[in-house]
């Protein structure tokens, strides 16, 4: 029985950590669209570009800015790319245990 809690305590927990990788994962997805809809309006020529820095707006080329965009953009994507792997060890490991639970209760 002390086992069966143990293991209950543990899929709880895994299903905690599932739970922020799925909200951080959702935030990094946000900021990869703004970073996508950001690169698209750089599609089209500008007289100027400006960058926020703290609280102030500064003029940047644009070449920089785009640079700067598909960096973060990639670096985006590589931060969701392991966020998914995470997910998918903790929800092979929750499957896991849940099975194991059962057994233990059915018999």
């Amino acid at each position: 029985m002390e086992d069966q809690n143990q293991q209950i305590q543990k899929l709880q927990q895994l299903e905690q950590n599932l739970q922020s990788l799925m909200v951080q994962r959702q935030t990094f997805q946000s900021q990869s669209l703004d970073t996508e809809n950001a690169l698209k309006e750089m599609q089209s020529p500008q007289k100027e570009v400006y960058k926020i820095m703290g609280t102030i707006m500064v003029n940047v080329s644009q070449e920089k800015i785009k640079k700067e965009l598909e960096e973060e953009k990639e670096i985006l994507s590589i931060r969701i790319k392991n966020i998914e792997k995470q997910e998918d060890v903790l929800k092979k490991e929750s499957e896991k245990i849940k099975k194991e639970v059962l057994e233990k209760l059915k018999q």
